[in-house]
């Protein structure tokens, strides 16, 4: 058996078996990937002191709402 013909019989068995054994702990390291994101942006905002300002612009959004 010739490489081409080994390379397709592994695309069709993986193309076959989606949802099984490939996608194994795909959750998890999403989640792990998106927590590491989540953490640098508020560590951003805290180390340049966007916190206030971030703050300050929303009490200012919600009083121009509410008329206060």
């Amino acid at each position: 058996m010739n490489r081409i013909e080994r390379w397709k019989r592994a695309v069709v068995s993986r193309l076959r078996a989606r949802g099984e054994k490939r996608d194994a702990g795909a959750g998890f390291v999403e989640y792990a990937g998106l927590m590491i994101i989540i953490a640098g942006i508020f560590t951003l905002i805290d180390g340049l002191g966007l916190d206030g300002l971030i703050s300050d612009a929303i009490l200012n959004a919600v009083q121009e709402v509410i008329g206060g």
